[in-house]
């Protein structure tokens, strides 16, 4: 089998390593248009069970990635200055790049290298499958009527990082005289935090982020959270404002053409399981080719999917609408706040929340 995978990001490399892992006489080609050091964001994080789903199928990934992630079992909110820490609610995080080397190691274990700086020219002549890992701004899912619809959220956020480090995975809320703002941080290396900025759509406008450039953004945020940071400075990586996008396909394959990863639908930053979610469809897609054949295979892959990301992107949408009206929720004392941004996704009831969380209840 001939097998073109554009994009390599956490989707492609792992989909292309399972793959040739189990078929490794089949040519798998990897397009990547950006470069191999090349990533958006600094730390991606995963929710407290971090990559358990590899353990028992890939061992050997498990056991590559894992020692290079940072791990803490709670989190805390900070509203009005004060920390509410809410225990058991454990994440993980690593590094973007750091986990695409680690994945693109893996995938030359088994004989695929991606060919980076290249642009997609044809829609895939040739190929047996092609599978279209390549993010929100998919060019592969434009060669197709998928049944694509977007749309984007209002709130601001740019995505920096600092050297500052964090002990846990921290919501910082704070108002100026513009509005307000919100902090998504936590470490992903013992060097370096990822740092999130948020606002609303009208902080933003009263801000004049309009008129700013890069640099005067980030001068403004450090002022901002300058208690948070401690006097340590915000890093950019393109970090300019966007807007979320929610992006949704009705079709998640047309003909040999399969969508996976945020080529597929994205899920709100908040609820950490962008990554897992595109490892986790890579898994499913490579299962389901086990037998070789592309026409049962795809409506296998969509069949297992769908049920468990239709459920999480749900989870998703409300954890999304919640940090939309944050402002509103900020009316709330600190320790009522907490309550509200801990059940935002509709996942976690007091009763669960009782058992995983119970000083925080208790508090």
């Amino acid at each position: 089998m001939r097998i073109l995978v554009a994009g390599a990001g956490p989707a492609g490399l792992y989909f292309s390593y399972l793959a040739k892992r189990q078929h490794p006489g089949w040519q798998i080609d990897v397009v990547e248009q950006n470069r191999a050091d090349s990533t958006f964001g600094f730390g991606v994080v995963f929710s407290d069970r971090a990559l358990e789903f590899l353990r028992e199928d890939d061992a050997a990934t498990y056991d590559l990635i894992t020692p290079q992630m940072e791990t803490w079992t709670d989190l805390t909110v900070v509203h009005r200055g004060m920390p509410v820490v809410i225990d058991g609610i454990g994440f993980a995080a690593i590094g973007r790049l750091k986990l695409l080397q680690l994945l693109q190691r893996q995938a030359a274990s088994v004989g695929v290298v991606a060919r980076f700086e290249t642009v997609l020219g044809s829609p895939g002549h040739g190929y047996d499958l092609v599978v279209a890992a390549d993010g929100v701004n998919s060019t592969v899912r434009q060669w197709h009527d998928f049944g694509t619809t977007t749309s984007r959220l209002q709130n601001r956020f740019a995505w920096y990082g600092t050297t500052k480090i964090f002990d846990t995975l921290t919501q910082t809320f704070v108002t100026n005289e513009h509005g307000t703002f919100n902090a998504h941080h936590y470490r992903h290396s013992p060097q370096m935090s990822t740092f999130v900025v948020e606002c609303d759509a009208a902080t933003w406008q009263r801000a004049g982020f309009s008129r700013m450039d890069e640099a005067a953004t980030l001068v403004y945020c450090e002022r901002v959270f300058a208690p948070t940071l401690g006097g340590h400075r915000l890093v950019s990586n393109k970090s300019v404002w966007r807007n979320f996008p929610n992006l949704r396909n009705r079709r998640w394959f047309v003909g040999n053409t399969v969508l996976i990863g945020d080529a597929l639908r994205t899920a709100h930053f908040s609820i950490g399981s962008g990554t897992r979610l595109a490892m986790e469809d890579a898994i499913a897609l490579a299962g389901a080719l086990i037998e070789g054949s592309v026409a049962r295979a795809l409506p296998v892959y969509e069949a297992a999917r769908r049920p468990i990301v239709e459920k999480l992107v749900t989870a998703a949408d409300a954890s999304g609408a919640w940090y939309e009206r944050f402002p509103e929720h900020m009316k709330l004392a600190p320790r009522e706040f907490a309550w509200s941004y801990i059940q935002r996704s509709g996942r976690i009831d007091p009763a669960r929340l009782r058992k995983i969380a119970p000083r925080f209840v208790d508090g």
